[in-house]
């Protein structure tokens, strides 16, 4: 007899709670592999294409195309087994036990440790239960109740967002009962919770709100990748104080150099590979700067490895994807990390793995065709190196005047973990290997 299995919306890691169904990749009644990706889904730092653990048919979805669902929620129940085309009905569902591939994104997958049991949900022919779409609902003027006992540990919550929500505000998170997965506590419960003292008046208040935007006005949500890039630079405003200093450099000898390279035969060489290289040694001469600030403890966490992200402009707005080990790798193996996570940008292809992590990045804002910028610092990380267009201008070479390639560089950093002087002198250094690369080679 065929098993109802139900699967649901992975933990997609990095405190990501919740994802926006993109595409279904399946219908109710087709027949799926284990490990077939079964719908895409949209976070706050990538598109992912979900695989479900269990081969069978397809019995029920959950959530329309657009739809966000919170993890934990159900996305598909497959039968599995014989006689799994009667079983699309059956209306019961069986936790998984001893099938399905074990295979992970981030924290989910079969866990053969858990003895199976029974839950009745809705037939397949049923619409789609409502359940998975609470936690955006949790507009209700009262809080959540505050639980009787709460055990001590860990407060159920994943998002640092919903942290510094409850904890700007005065909430207690102890006092609030989630509505996510298993007791987790959403943005939505925070939120909830704000919401009581001022509850008569914000309703009427709304209503004007929306009548003041202009005829024909359109209205964009921000959410998504759009709106993760919001409350990071958000964020780095709110919590860095940043400073930045910039100059111009001569980058004649450093495209020379390059041009030889590559010339010799073997890969090619990319500017940013060289430049990463660059950052690289910099780093190695002050290490100040690749550090993060922990304000929890008061203090500075300098940090042993160097992953680079470098910021790269899609159709789906900004990311940075993070080149792992930077300090490791040759101006060749950076140039082909640099591609290949390029290709993968483009594609929309990107793990969520590939987009955090990083300790320091580079801006190569020169391809917008513009020569500088104040960079904003990508939160957590502490400083950001900008690079502006290579193109020919008048400068003084040897005591005179020559036509040469010049390019500006901007450094923006956070000034609690360093003061100016590491700072011009974590540029200096730059702008000296630009202009004469052979500078490296102490460091190669």
């Amino acid at each position: 007899m065929a098993q109802v299995m139900e699967f649901k919306l992975p933990d997609l890691g990095e405190g990501l709670t919740e994802a926006e169904i993109v595409r279904w990749l399946v219908a109710v009644g087709d027949v799926v592999a284990v490990d077939q990706p079964v719908v895409e889904v949209e976070t706050a730092k990538a598109m992912v294409e979900v695989p479900c653990p269990y081969g069978g048919v397809v019995t029920a979805r959950f959530g329309e195309e657009g739809t966000e669902l919170p993890v934990g929620a159900p996305l598909i129940t497959v039968a599995v087994g014989a006689g799994a085309g009667d079983a699309a009905g059956a209306g019961t569902v069986q936790e998984p036990e001893e099938s399905g591939s074990g295979n992970v994104l981030v924290g989910y997958g079969t866990d053969h440790s858990r003895t199976a049991r029974r839950r009745r949900v809705r037939p397949a022919s049923a619409a789609p239960a409502p359940a998975p779409a609470a936690p955006a609902a949790v507009a209700a003027p009262a809080a959540p109740p505050a639980p009787a006992f709460r055990p001590a540990g860990p407060v159920p919550v994943i998002s640092p967002l919903v942290r510094k929500l409850a904890r700007d505000n005065g909430i207690d998170l102890r006092a609030l009962t989630g509505s996510g997965p298993d007791g987790l506590i959403l943005r939505a419960d925070v939120e909830a919770a704000l919401r009581v003292p001022a509850a008569a008046p914000a309703a009427p208040a709304a209503a004007p709100a929306a009548a003041a935007a202009p005829a024909g006005a359109e209205r964009i949500p921000l959410k998504g990748l759009r709106g993760a890039v919001a409350d990071k630079l958000s964020r780095s405003r709110r919590e860095i104080p940043d400073a930045t200093c910039w100059v111009d450099a001569d980058a004649t000898e450093l495209m020379a150099a390059r041009a030889a390279m590559n010339a010799a035969g073997g890969p090619k060489v990319s500017v940013l590979g060289m430049l990463a290289r660059i950052c690289t040694a910099a780093l190695a001469r002050y290490p100040e700067l690749n550090s993060t600030v922990d304000l929890a403890a008061n203090e500075i966490v300098r940090l042993p490895s160097v992953h680079l992200g470098f910021a790269a402009q899609t159709e789906r707005g900004l990311v940075v994807p993070v080149v792992r080990d930077a300090h490791e790798r040759n101006a060749e193996s950076l140039t082909a990390e640099f591609a290949r996570l390029t290709e993968l940008t483009r594609t929309g292809k990107l793990a969520p793995s590939d987009l955090t992590g990083g300790t320091f990045t580079l801006n190569n804002y020169g391809v917008f065709g513009v020569d500088g910028s104040t960079p904003i610092i990508n939160h957590p990380e502490a400083a950001m190196l900008g690079v502006g267009r290579i193109t020919p201008k008048p400068w003084v070479h040897r005591g005179e005047l020559a036509v040469r390639q010049v390019v500006q560089l901007s450094f923006t950093f956070d000034h609690r973990v360093c003061d100016g002087g590491t700072a011009g002198g974590f540029l200096r250094y730059v702008a000296d290997c630009v202009e004469n690369p052979a500078v490296l080679l102490r460091t190669l």
